[in-house]
């Protein structure tokens, strides 16, 4: 069981933690979604800095398919020209297509243009708007507006529902011919058989798996915008710039607080919440640090925890935590 969660778990890699500026213990923001059944790397935000992380990871840039740019703040995009820049000269990408909100593709571009760096595979810059904005076969990513100085998008990755593993020992008792039809009752279709029975393929299949769901909302103070992004959601990540002390330079700056953080969570009855961004005044020996930041969140929303770099977070399915619960 353990074995089977970790081959298929979604891994979050937490690169950069720190807002606006890096400190000595945290970057500036990046988180990098692992796909391991499709040997796949999306990236979320690319600060100053990110690759360099990448490097200090076990990631490999040469499986980076997708990023997504929440808004055009430096602490949040200034690592990008860099990163594809080595992607180019070391990564040996396929390609990347690149979400973000107006103005991303003038600056890869102006950037581009003005220091001479040509890529060596294809780019495709995509001007998101709310709604869906990539759909495969598995995923479906969507964004919505958040609420900041500039204009801001949060992103929701929803991993598509599939049928429960087939019974094969089951359908073979039933004497059930393999082949084609093997394959539409694992899709949960019923089948006439060439001797007149009527086989329902979800009969023969395990409860349904539902597809995780994952929300990136930042920068943001509290909205209505990430409360719909993180509906449900398997894990909440939501920035948490400022302690609730703090409450009005938030306002003023419109960053969230560890308390609108943890209000967005239970609004939206996520399951979890990971908190990042936070302000480098909350080091070690001033009068508030990031633990109490957690204390806040948690008195709110207690499955609150609080990244910090190189954090990796794995989500199993929901079947699978259910199945955990019961052999504990």
């Amino acid at each position: 069981m353990s074995n089977r969660k970790t081959k298929e778990a979604v891994q979050i890699t937490f690169l950069g933690t720190s807002s606006g500026v890096p400190t000595r213990s945290r970057n500036v923001s990046s988180i990098a979604l692992r796909l391991p059944q499709r040997a796949e790397l999306w990236l979320f935000d690319c600060g100053e800095g990110t690759q360099h992380q990448i490097l200090r990871s076990e990631l490999k840039i040469s499986q980076l398919s997708r990023i997504f740019i929440t808004h055009m703040h430096g602490d949040h995009i200034f690592g990008l020209m860099g990163l594809l820049a080595t992607c180019g000269l070391a990564g040996n990408v396929e390609r990347i297509d690149i979400y973000g909100p107006p103005g991303l593709n003038e600056y890869i571009q102006a950037a581009s243009r003005l220091s001479h760096t040509h890529f060596s595979y294809p780019i495709k810059v995509h001007a998101v708007r709310p709604g869906v904005i990539y759909e495969d076969d598995d995923f479906t990513v969507s964004c919505g507006n958040l609420h900041h100085r500039i204009t801001a998008f949060g992103y929701r990755v929803a991993e598509k529902d599939r049928t429960g593993r087939f019974d094969i020992e089951k359908a073979k008792a039933l004497q059930i011919p393999p082949g084609r039809v093997y394959g539409q009752l694992k899709r949960g279709e019923t089948v006439t058989l060439e001797d007149g029975r009527v086989i329902h393929g979800v009969e023969l299949c395990g409860p349904t798996e539902i597809g995780r769901k994952l929300a990136y909302c930042t920068d943001t103070i509290y909205c209505d915008g990430a409360v719909e992004l993180a509906d449900d959601a398997d894990v909440l990540i939501h920035e948490a710039t400022f302690a609730h002390q703090d409450a009005d330079m938030a306002f003023q700056r419109l960053h969230s607080t560890s308390t609108m953080a943890a209000q967005t969570a239970l609004a939206a009855g996520a399951h979890r919440l990971i908190m990042t961004h936070f302000s480098p005044r909350y080091a070690p020996g001033n009068n508030l640090e990031l633990k109490d930041l957690l204390q806040e969140a948690r008195a709110i929303f207690p499955r609150t925890d609080m990244a910090y770099d190189f954090m990796i977070h794995e989500v199993p399915r929901r079947r699978e935590v259910e199945l955990t619960k019961v052999s504990v």
